[in-house]
Order: C-alpha cells, then sequence, then structure tokens
C-alpha cells in the first residue's frame, strides 16, 4: 500500500536553531482512515524507536522526550486510532490487539521493519501486544507505568467507565470558571491527592474529549480493557513470552493511577529486564523527559542498538555526543 504523506504542519516543527531536532506531524490514510503521528531524527542514522501514547493522550504528550532522543534515534510518535490528530471511526476496533495491528500496518506502510517499543499507561498494552504479535518487528522494549499488569486501577478511570460520566466530566470542565480550576488544582496537589503534573495532564485529557467521535472512541478503548471493578485484561501471565527481548520497566513512586507494585511484579517475572523507580506521578516522560530518555538510549546501547551521534552541527552543539546514563535515579536494579 502506498501511503498519502501530506506536508508538515508548521505549529509542530521544531526550530533546530532551537537546539533541537526537527519535529515534524505527518498524516498518512491507512485503511482508509487518517493516522497522525510526530517524526523526528529521520536523518540521525539511529535506530527506529516508537513511542506510544497512553488513554485520551497523543503523539504530543512525548514532544520532551522527542526533543532528546530526536538527536539520536529516528522517533516516530503516532496517535492512535481514535486520539489526538487520527481519525475517530465510530465502527472501528479499538482493542488493544487492534491497536497494535494498526500500528504493525503503520511501520510496515512507512517501510519500518524492526523498532524499539516504549509504551505509557494503555501504550504499554499496546506495546506488549505489539511484542507478542509481531516479535519479528520488536528489537527492545520500555514499559512506562504500564496497564496490563494487574487488576487495581485509579477511581477516576473506573468511574469513566460508567454511562453518561465522560461527557459529564468534560461538560463540566468546559463550563467551569478558570479560577475555579486552579482552585481546584491547587487544593488538590496541596493535600496529596494528585500531582499538580497528572492533573494538568488529566485537564489535557478532558479537552481532547470535547469532540464525540473522540470520547466515543476514548470509552470503546476504556471498556474493552477496565471496568468499575478495575482493569479487566492482565498480561502477567504471558509475560514469559517477552523474556527474549531487553526490557526496561519504569514506574513512579507516587502514581495514583497505576500502583508502583504491578511494575516491580512484573520485573520479577521477567529475569533479566531492569527496573526504576523515579520520583514522579503518572507521567514519569513528562515530569522527567530528560531521564526518560537517557534510560532508553542506555538499553539501546547495552542491547546492541546504538544511537548514533547527531550529525547536524546545530544540532551538535546543542547536545552532547552521548546523553549520559543517570544517576541516582529510582532503584536502578537490574535482574541477572
Amino acid at each position: 500500500m502506498a501511503p498519502s504523506v501530506t506536508a508538515a504542519d508548521s505549529n509542530t516543527v521544531r526550530s533546530e536553531e532551537c537546539g533541537g531536532p526537527q519535529l515534524v506531524r505527518r498524516h498518512l490514510t491507512l485503511h482508509g482512515q487518517s493516522m497522525s503521528y510526530l517524526e523526528a531524527g529521520q536523518d540521525s542514522a539511529g535506530p527506529v524507536v516508537v513511542l506510544i501514547h497512553g488513554l485520551a493522550g497523543d503523539g504530543a504528550g512525548w514532544r520532551d522526550v522527542i526533543a532528546i532522543l530526536g538527536r539520536h534515534t529516528h522517533v516516530l510518535a503516532p496517535d492512535l486510532l481514535g486520539h489526538g490528530g487520527s481519525a475517530a471511526p465510530p465502527d472501528a476496533d479499538y482493542t488493544v490487539s487492534a491497536h497494535a495491528s494498526r500500528l504493525r500496518d503503520l511501520l510496515r506502510a512507512l517501510g519500518h521493519r524492526r523498532v524499539s517499543l516504549v509504551g505509557h499507561s494503555f501504550g504499554g498494552g499496546v506495546a506488549m501486544a505489539f511484542a507478542y504479535q509481531f516479535p519479528e518487528r520488536t528489537q527492545t522494549l520500555t514499559l512506562i507505568a504500564s496497564g496490563g499488569l494487574g487488576p487495581e486501577l485509579s477511581v477516576a478511570l473506573r468511574i469513566a467507565c460508567l454511562p453518561g460520566v465522560c461527557l459529564g466530566a468534560h461538560t463540566l470542565s468546559r463550563l467551569t470558571p478558570s479560577w475555579v480550576a486552579r482552585l481546584a488544582h491547587r487544593g488538590v496537589s496541596a493535600v496529596g491527592l494528585a500531582r499538580g503534573i497528572d492533573l494538568d495532564e488529566l485537564a489535557r485529557g478532558l479537552r481532547a474529549l470535547h469532540d464525540p467521535g473522540g470520547r466515543r472512541a476514548f470509552l470503546c478503548t476504556l471498556r474493552g480493557v477496565a471496568s468499575w471493578s478495575g482493569q479487566r485484561l492482565d498480561a502477567t501471565d504471558r509475560l514469559y513470552l517477552l523474556a527474549a527481548f531487553p526490557i526496561l520497566l519504569i514506574t513512579g513512586r507516587m502514581d495514583r493511577c497505576i500502583p508502583q507494585h504491578h511494575t516491580e511484579r512484573a520485573h520479577h517475572l521477567l529475569p533479566g529486564s531492569r527496573l526504576e523507580v523515579l520520583d514522579s506521578g503518572h507521567f514519569p516522560h513528562t515530569e522527567h523527559p530528560d531521564q526518560i530518555a537517557a534510560l532508553i538510549v542506555d538499553l539501546l546501547h547495552s542491547s546492541g542498538h546504538r544511537p548514533a551521534t547527531s550529525r547536524n552541527p546545530a544540532t551538535h552543539r546543542a547536545a552532547p555526543k552521548t546523553i549520559p546514563t543517570p544517576r541516582g535515579i529510582g532503584t536502578g536494579r537490574s535482574a541477572s
């Protein structure tokens, strides 16, 4: 299939003169549906790294990580179907396996045979499904606060599964005066119910639900993996199928959405995996993008997929030849 790629959206291009790689948003038609993705570092000669966002997110949530990784690797950050700039058809299959298959088709259309996958939250489940289904296309696997590793789930997402809740939450957020929202934000953060940055990402997710099609796609996706009682899918009984891949597991000590112990249990079930526990909430890549990028690069180095040194002089002056491996981050535990 010959994909149709549009010109770059000027609103999503990062100038190299600003010290970062060129970040371009592209669109192609896949199985008759528009798919949107961010791309950077295509001239880096480095390995291909695919960043997969979580529920109600999009590829733009990885922008700070892309700004670092794009100097050394070829980065792709797709908007999953029903999210961001991608289409949200009412009759589409929004299951985890369907998202994984669609990602395979996107990569095949772009001519990429093997990639390193990085998945956050729901995107972690998609990354695992991709590795299960298409091991020949998988090089390394990084799971950040991944779903599918245990039954517990935040009350907010469990409530969101109920009829009418998403529409009501969106309507309430749209009608609430900004000063009330700011006051509530400070209050919730002050009493420790949620971290400020997690609340910011939640608000961003609510804004993404303004479109009825996107809201319908979100609910179809959410109800496929969760219910009022918690997560419906549990991949821990199949983790042994991933043992052949270099795997990095990252979680946040203050994650109120998916408990830290889910990732720790996966680490124990995956001998040879590396575990990092960061001082963060549910969005470590937003709180600590430099550390996340360094950990991914270190995984690529240790697995033999060496990132490239930037060949562009402007970018080279703005970045070190290699991203240093972080010191004193989380546990730094690695099973032998």
